[in-house]
């Protein structure tokens, strides 16, 4: 009887178990969702009039299409060649994309098979695939292939024929959609030749086609431009000459006016003509009117130009480049002029292409231009041309991420209304001074995404101080505020100190007002002072309190206020180095801070500036706005700071006494050879010692923790992992912290406590006093009793981890085996409470493993050798909460941790089981890793370029993805429903395979789509009664 019951009751919670964890794999997925950003490395451009779409293709291969926010398509070509040039078959969700390799490929929209996502089935959305390519045949006894190297793509308005401009001077034709060359069409250089006057010919070639214009009003005739001057007007139909306009100017674009009356040239000297088209006249010598903008010095070329008509009479110009070459030669420029309007915008990067959005019906008389989009290197620019002026519009996606390089990242999920709405008029009071609040012109496609069932904020500290409000709730990540932090400091380029204000001077003023520049654009990849960068961020949504800590040591608490204010800020010093001798700082000076008051717009005001001493860079943060404290670590230790009373709480120096190079700083890398040579050694001779002892001496700890320093024999299938040495370099950087309302003294008094870990693999535990807090009465903050009483902090617990791993992240976790609440949320009522009858337990996540131990005893409890076992380091660690799809009340917490191997191993808490493992980053992309930043509820963010973030979700429930539709010319083709999953690939070419654990991989054949809506990956349950497998089947 005792038996069966035993054996009943074990069966039993295997069940259970086993049930939960099912409910668990259900909830699990790695899908790559959407690419937020700019693209990377943009090389061509092209609009689609009819559907009102936008498409960019970059150096990497990838093709993006964009509408209306929400509405994105990518698709990547084979190689990672450069795109040189894209052309929309208007109307039909086709487009033509050349390469730089001269192939021409043909890409279609099309409709996907219907697809259950997150447990819900979704209709087939629309994705862009790849339908057919072709390249060009050399010529015929000719062995160079440059001939037929494409310079020039034409579509004819019927869209059923494609003109192709060469190197060589030919044209050739392919048919469409099936891309078939048409040879009888074939138009080659000596045809033309044949028809020049003699004085023209004399010997010379023609050169490339630079140029190809079908007429406005008349379809099969077309402008062909040769790079030597020579423009002819060639008639498909015939198949001759109609007329010839003989420039004497290299040739760089044409454009024909509406009417097809008259057409512009533009040209390498920096000048443009214009050129009437006249029956009759087959020989056109001189153009009506030729014109050096900027002369008469010598000009750069001018690359591309556009005519635009307007009801007003004068037409809208604009062009491409055509500076003066000694005084503007290296400004990026492009020139809007309207009789006597007269605007050159000034950019930061170089012009790719441009375009306009202007009415295209036949009946229209006028082009009447309502936009101007340019796509630069760095970003696009959308110019309103309807407004005086012609402002600029604000972009709803594709803003440039990287206006100042990412130094860091911080993500808060369920933003509360209110401050949802205060950062909104915050930045639109921004805004109000620098845009237009015309509507968007790329506004094609319908976005079927419902709306988002919560807020989300990404903010990104950058180089120049800056700190950036992103809404990343949906597909289009979107800016809403920019938070500066200069104005706190004196920097080198303070305008406030600079004693010559140009705008009074009035030679200044007439060297200025020729060419008229307008500085247009956000991208400024230069910082007035790199100890400004913002290496942490900190955010409490409740209490509007936000941290960010710089580059010099400088950590800013601000508030946030809706009225501007003018007032000084307070500046507490305090030094982490506590006196301690022969330790001499040899990096950068500390920022000077401002000693008057300074004006401060609407949005985060500073409240405190406290200054780390020295001023090394800030390596981690925490803000604990219910208790308005806040700690911070750098390299030489971390202080705790009462931002409420203005005063230092702590400082403690974790400097080893060997941690020299701690003291060079960032900015002055200055290492010696010798002791690099000298360290490299001592590891060789401890490596060859510990090979041949198996035991291993560990230093003492100032905690008795004997389970911490116990030595364990290798398992045959784990890696040893030898320690590191005390006397490694930057021992003492404070690599993480942590506050928590948990047990440290005693097991049945908790109260508030500090946890700090360093890269030496020592963890310090602070119990904190304070006023008002954990002794069982609720205070008022900031009450008469309370002034003069201070915050202190006791030394708990001192632990050093065995092998003296950095460690990642301390997390404390209630009776339950869950993760704390975030302060206010369980004062509030807006989280469950935290069980604080049972013990607590301590999650330390170290390089090298994982590991729990009980509160307030510090001994181990469970552990997971993450190195020894898959031979890889832990960089970033997330506990997510993951909501079920199978059951709706139910969700678990699970451990995230993404290691130096791009991949990730998710464990249950607080057994540490694993639970499966996904690739996700290449882990050559450095970069990738160290920037990735997750989410509460399961989702995350990492770059991948400088200017693009990959958006990927580990919950089946929680996906942020592009669903939208477009309405075609022509009936979408749904594609075939396939039975296992396509690989997503990433636009910049650098995509890695989503799969599962090792076991049961497999090949897939790349199809070279990116599809919008991801197909989940099924997980099959592999059950045993002492361990639980999951593996991908594929």
């Amino acid at each position: 009887m005792n038996l069966f019951f035993i054996v009943f009751l074990v069966s039993s919670v295997n069940l259970s178990s086993v049930c939960l964890s099912h409910i668990f794999a259900l909830s699990v997925i790695l899908s790559q969702t959407v690419e937020h950003g700019f693209p990377h490395q943009p090389s061509a451009l092209a609009f689609d009039p009819k559907l009102q779409l936008m498409a960019i293709g970059t150096k990497s291969g990838a093709i993006k299409v964009y509408g209306a926010p929400g509405v994105e398509f990518t698709g990547l070509h084979k190689d990672t060649t450069a795109v040189t040039q894209i052309h929309f078959l208007p109307g039909q969700g086709r487009l033509l994309s050349l390469l730089d390799d001269n192939t021409i490929y043909l890409w279609e929209l099309v409709a996907g098979a219907p697809r259950e996502v997150g447990g819900v089935k979704k209709d087939g959305v629309v994705c862009l695939q790849e339908v057919s390519s072709y390249s060009l045949p050399g010529r015929p006894g000719i062995e160079s292939c440059s001939a037929t190297r494409v310079t020039v793509l034409l579509l004819l308005r019927s869209c059923d024929l494609l003109c192709i401009g060469t190197e060589g001077g030919g044209v050739y034709f392919l048919e469409l959609p099936r891309l078939t060359l048409k040879d009888s069409q074939t138009l080659l250089q000596d045809q033309i030749t044949q028809s020049l006057p003699d004085d023209y010919r004399c010997g010379k070639s023609l050169g490339p086609v630079e140029s190809l214009q079908e007429h406005p009003q008349q379809p099969g005739k077309i402008l062909i431009g040769y790079s030597r001057g020579l423009v002819v007007l060639w008639d498909l139909s015939t198949r001759q000459v109609e007329q010839l306009f003989l420039g004497k100017q290299q040739l760089e674009s044409l454009v024909w006016e509406r009417s097809g009356n008259l057409f512009v040239s533009s040209h390498n000297d920096g000048g443009y003509s214009v050129w009437t088209v006249t029956n009759g006249n087959t020989c056109n010598q001189q153009p009506v009117s030729s014109t050096i903008p900027y002369g008469p010095f010598p000009c750069k070329a001018i690359n591309k130009i556009l005519w635009r008509t307007t009801q007003t009479g004068s037409p809208v110009l604009l062009y491409s480049g055509g500076m003066p070459r000694a005084s503007y030669g290296d400004r990026h420029c492009l020139t809007i002029q309207q009789d006597k309007e007269h605007v050159t915008l000034d950019f930061t990067s170089r012009v790719i292409d441009f375009f306009t959005v202007h009415s295209i019906e036949q009946e229209k008389e006028f082009d009447e231009p309502s936009a101007l989009v340019v796509l630069l290197e760095e970003e696009l620019v959308v110019i309103d041309l309807q407004n005086p002026g012609w402002p600029s519009l604000p972009t709803p996606y594709l803003a440039p991420l990287h206006s100042s390089a990412i130094t860091c990242s911080f993500h808060i999920s369920s933003v509360p209304p209110k401050l949802w709405e205060r950062l909104v008029n915050a930045g639109k009071a921004q805004q109000g001074r620098q845009h237009a609040h015309g509507s968007w012109p790329i506004c094609g496609g319908k976005n079927l995404a419902p709306p988002p069932k919560q807020q989300e904020l990404l903010l990104t500290g950058h180089e120049d101080g800056t700190v950036r409000f992103w809404d990343a709730s949906g597909v289009a990540l979107t800016p809403l505020y920019k938070l500066g932090t200069a104005n706190v400091f004196h920097t080198d380029c303070d305008p406030c100190d600079d004693p010559q204000d140009p705008s009074n001077d009035p030679d200044m003023q007439q060297e200025e007002e020729w060419p008229p520049f307008r500085k247009v654009g956000c991208f400024d990849p230069y910082s007035d002072d790199p100890r400004l960068g913002i290496q942490k961020i900190s955010l409490c949504k409740y209490s509007n309190k936000l941290v960010v800590a710089g580059t010099a040591g400088q950590v800013i608490v601000l508030g946030l206020s809706d009225e501007r204010s003018d007032h000084m800020v307070d500046v507490s010093v305090v030094d982490l180095l506590q006196d301690r001798e022969g330790f001499t700082w040899k990096g950068h000076d500390r920022l000077e801070p401002r000693l008057k008051p300074a004006p401060f717009p609407p949005g985060f005001q500073p409240l405190v500036l406290v200054q780390c001493l020295p001023p090394a860079s800030v390596t981690a943060v925490a803000l604990h706005a219910e208790w308005n404290l806040i700690s911070f670590g750098t390299s030489h230790g971390f202080g705790l700071f009462d931002y409420h009373r203005r005063n230092a709480v702590l400082a403690r120096c974790t400097l080893h006494p060997n941690d020299s190079l701690a003291m060079e700083g960032p900015l002055s890398r200055v290492k010696s050879l010798k002791k690099s040579l000298r360290q490299s050694f001592r590891r060789i001779r401890k490596s060859r010692v510990s090979g041949k002892k198996r035991t291993i001496t560990t230093p003492t700890s100032k905690e008795a923790n004997a389970a911490l320093a116990e030595q364990e024999d290798v398992a045959p299938v784990q890696r040893r992992i030898e320690p590191r040495s005390a006397d490694d370099s930057l021992s003492g950087v404070v690599r993480c912290l942590c506050f928590a309302d948990t047990f440290l003294r005693d097991g049945t008094h908790h109260g508030p406590t500090l946890w700090a870990g360093t890269n030496s693999g020592s963890v310090y535990a602070y119990a904190l006093e304070v006023p008002g807090v954990g002794s069982g009465r609720a205070c008022e903050r900031g009450g008469a009793g309370e002034s003069s009483v201070c915050v202190e902090a006791v030394l708990g617990k001192e632990i050093q981890l065995m092998h003296r791993a950095p460690v990642v992240s301390i997390c404390v976790l209630d009776g339950r085996g869950k993760p704390l609440p975030d302060p206010y949320e369980a004062s509030q009522d807006l989280a469950i409470a935290p069980d604080m009858t049972n013990a607590h337990s301590v999650l330390i996540a170290s390089e090298e493993q994982l590991k729990v131990f009980s509160l307030p005893k510090v001994s181990a409890k469970t552990k997971f050798k993450l190195t020894a076992h898959e031979g890889c380091r832990v960089r970033k660690v997330a506990l997510v909460a993951f909501s079920s799809t199978a059951q709706e009340d139910y969700s678990e917490h699970t451990l995230v941790c993404l290691t130096n191997l791009g991949d990730m191993h998710l464990f249950n808490i607080p057994a540490l089981r694993p639970q499966v493992r996904y690739d996700c980053i290449r882990k050559e992309d450095i970069s990738g890793i160290a920037s990735c930043v997750f989410t509460k509820n399961g989702q995350g963010f990492y770059l991948i370029s400088p200017s693009e973030y990959e958006r990927f979700s580990l919950s089946a429930k929680v996906i942020t993805e592009p669903l939208c539709s477009v309405q075609l010319d022509r009936p979408l083709e749904p594609t075939p429903a396939s039975d296992g999953t396509t690989t997503q690939p990433q636009a910049n070419g650098t995509h890695k395979n989503q799969m599962g654990q090792a076991e049961g991989r497999s090949q897939h054949t790349h199809t070279h789509t990116h599809t919008h809506t991801h197909t989940l990956l099924p997980l099959t349950c592999y059950f045993s009664p002492c361990l639980f497998f999951l593996f991908i089947t594929l």
